[in-house]
């Protein structure tokens, strides 16, 4: 058994039953996957399972880890459901991701079938509420539903290009805390692409009635994308023919969803259970080893068709579609630390090839166990083509846990930090570096990252040091030889520019990925405004808070006489927060009081010394946002938590404070720090997580 005292701890916390130990948590998983085959060869099945994961060669999804071999156990990590034009189709779909949920999958919807906005409902003689509002209807629904006791759901919408309400949808989420647990994804048509190409206008169409609705610039509409990805991170574009092309099956239904992350394109009422091999152990002595790789290839897609016959399935809809396709999706994980040990940049022709190879020597291998599978069985029932076992064998899905687990890093991910800190719940933080580094240091008898050489920085590169067309490459390398989909993030600098967004957006286009997600470094915590000109249809604007610093240098203007105010209350760890806010006859913020109950007197002294300069600061004519800005987000080491979610530090609360006595919008930490621990959220392969604690939310 290999698991680290990181790894440990996370097991502890998620996946461990009871008193139940980690060999014994592997023994359960393996001996409920093996009872998928013939009784006298069980035990045989069972020992190769339990090795495999002990090794940490190959890990399942989690769902499989937390809940195979107990009852009524779940296994699968990926659902899609359909959405018609209908209240019953709408409220049915809602319970079956209730249920979906509650055993711990993941949900993906397209809600294009439904009318828009605005348009008529004959039966009530009323006008239809239009995709997004049943959206934060499913958004609300997977907040009370807490997965296996475990997890928080999580879902994927996708609205197609030429729905009425697409520019709505663009903007949906601009707003921070809205539609907290979807990602969105525009489905981009083949046919817009080539509209965008040739600068044509493009046509919104009801679906209900086939007809034109309105008729928009192209490059309007995908510019207003860009925007927004730009500004949050959403939405991010499907490429909705790609995912129909590589259809295995179109005689039984058409793909327009995947699951939340993206990786898995499915039909309604299908599931993909998922697992991954760690390319960080597939290295030895700078060379890959194949043979290992082969092996470990074989018997985890043996293993992903065993736990399509033992799950426990929330719906008898899905169970068939399941078992009528057998779909699988094998990936990898480590694949930055196994370019570390090979000594290749990541953002490199080398590593390019690479991927290429890897990943075209795990599909053929993989196939070639369905094959083998589809003689010693049968081929999967809704089978036309090729005998194989299984629809799909291969996906690059998000590992964000299960990589802890395995001490390596993400899916395709480079590596995030070469260093990270650990709170250690209770004692004092605990930075760790790569271990993979940090052998090459020892090797080398290097004593700090600061004396690393050229050719080790060039070779130890992390994801903002990494230029997008690479992440764009990468993705689309490995998904040459995929035959579901990639999950992958292009992280862009604080410092990008739309246009940057733009030109990835058009390169994973050109290069064959089947969809892409972006995110530029720190835009969750910018502020983002929403104005729309009275009257004008879908002419909102979205704009960055950019605030002028007033009469800075100038001598702070005089107190009145009389003041009144507000005293807001907000708890922090050193006891509640009062923070009193006056305000001139004119409504303008002039001072604050800031005081702690039940605190030391040190710190006291702390909070009223941010009241005195943050009193001056407004007095010498700094805008209470520009204070709020440089307050907001500052992490302490004992974060609490408030019906507005995280406060991180004494300086957060007052910058909480001021928004709720100024009246501004309180916009939450909850998707850019911990809620187990505090520290920062990564976010990778359309998930955030936690490198500190494991916590996870995908």
């Amino acid at each position: 058994m290999t698991f680290s005292e990181n790894a440990l701890v996370i097991l502890k916390k998620r996946y461990l039953k009871g008193d139940e130990t980690p060999q014994e948590m592997l023994r359960r998983v393996a001996k409920a996957v093996a009872a998928a085959e013939p009784e006298a060869e069980r035990a045989l099945w069972e020992e190769r399972f339990t090795d495999l994961m002990a090794q940490l060669d190959f890990l399942p999804n989690s769902p499989t880890l937390m809940n195979a071999g107990i009852p009524e156990g779940q296994l699968a990590a990926c659902f899609v459901l359909p959405i018609e034009d209908s209240m019953d189709s709408i409220f049915s779909t809602l319970r079956s991701a209730a249920l979906i949920h509650k055993s711990g999958g993941g949900t993906g919807y397209n809600f294009s079938k439904l009318r828009p906005a605005g348009d008529v409902v004959s039966t009530t003689n009323g006008v239809a509420s239009g995709p997004i509002s049943f959206m934060r209807m499913f958004d609300l629904a997977t907040d009370v539903v807490k997965q296996g006791g475990t997890r928080r759901g999580a879902n994927m919408g996708i609205l197609n290009c030429d729905h009425p309400d697409v520019l709505a949808f663009i903007r949906a989420k601009t707003e921070e805390g809205i539609l907290t647990n979807f990602n969105i994804s525009v489905g981009i048509t083949d046919r817009f692409m080539e509209a965008l190409a040739d600068g044509k206008d493009w046509h919104l169409v009801n679906p209900r009635t086939g007809q034109t609705t309105d008729t928009v610039k192209s490059m309007e509409l995908w510019n207003r994308i860009v925007h927004a990805a730009w500004a949050t991170g959403d939405p991010g574009v499907i490429f909705l023919d790609r995912l129909e092309r590589d259809n295995p099956t179109p005689h039984v239904g058409r793909i327009t969803s995947t699951n939340p992350c993206g990786e898995q394109p499915l039909l309604p009422y299908e599931a993909c259970n998922l697992g991954s091999v760690n390319l960080k152990n597939m290295v030895r002595d700078g060379e890959i080893l194949w043979d290992r790789l082969e092996k470990t290839v074989r018997t985890a897609v043996r293993f992903l068709d065993d736990v399509i016959d033992i799950n426990c399935y929330p719906l008898p809809e899905i169970e068939d579609m399941v078992k009528g396709n057998r779909k699988i999706g094998l990936g990898v994980m480590g694949w930055a630390e196994m370019l570390f040990l090979l000594g290749i940049p990541y953002d490199s022709e080398e590593a390019l090839e690479l991927a290429e190879k890897v990943m075209a020597f795990i599909q053929a291998t993989g196939r070639e166990a369905s094959r083998d599978l589809a003689r010693e069985r049968h081929p999967y029932p809704n089978c036309v083509g090729e005998p194989l076992r299984n629809a799909t064998v291969t996906t690059i899905a998000p590992t964000g846990t299960i990589a802890l687990l395995a001490e390596c890093s993400s899916g395709i991910e480079p590596v995030f930090a070469l260093t990270h800190t650990r709170k250690a719940f209770g004692t004092e933080d605990l930075v760790y570096v790569n271990d993979v580094l940090q052998a090459e240091m020892h090797r080398r008898g290097l004593a700090s990252l600061d004396s690393l050489p050229l050719e080790m920085k060039r070779v130890f590169v992390t994801a903002h040091e990494i230029d997008y067309p690479w992440h764009v490459r990468m993705q689309a390398a490995f998904q040459k030889f995929t035959d579901n989909a990639v999950s992958k993030t292009v992280n862009l600098p604080a410092d990008a520019t739309k246009e940057d967004v733009r030109k990835a957006y058009l390169l994973a286009y050109e290069l064959g990925c089947k969809g892409i997600t972006v995110y530029r470094d720190g835009c969750k915590a910018s502020q983002v405004l929403t104005t729309t000109p009275s009257g004008k249809k879908d002419d909102t604007v979205t704009h960055q808070l950019v605030m002028p610093m007033g009469n800075q240098g100038t001598l702070p203007l005089d107190r009145p006489q009389v003041l009144t105010g507000k005293t807001i209350k907000m708890p922090t760890s050193y006891g509640n927060l009062y923070l009193t806010v006056n305000e001139t006859t004119g409504g303008r913020p002039f001072e604050v009081f800031a005081t702690l109950g039940k605190s030391g007197k040190d710190t006291q002294a702390h909070t009223e010394a941010l009241g005195r300069l943050i009193s001056l600061a407004l007095r010498t004519g700094i805008p209470a946002p520009e204070i709020v800005n440089q307050l907001k987000g500052i992490g302490g080491s004992q974060p609490v938590w408030d019906e507005d979610g995280v406060i991180l530090s004494l300086p957060d609360a007052i910058a909480k404070c001021l928004e709720r006595a100024l009246g501004m919008p309180v916009h939450t930490n909850a998707t850019d720090m911990c809620p187990g621990c505090g520290a920062v959220l990564v976010r990778e392969e359309g998930c955030v997580t936690c490198h500190a604690c494991g916590y996870s939310k995908c």
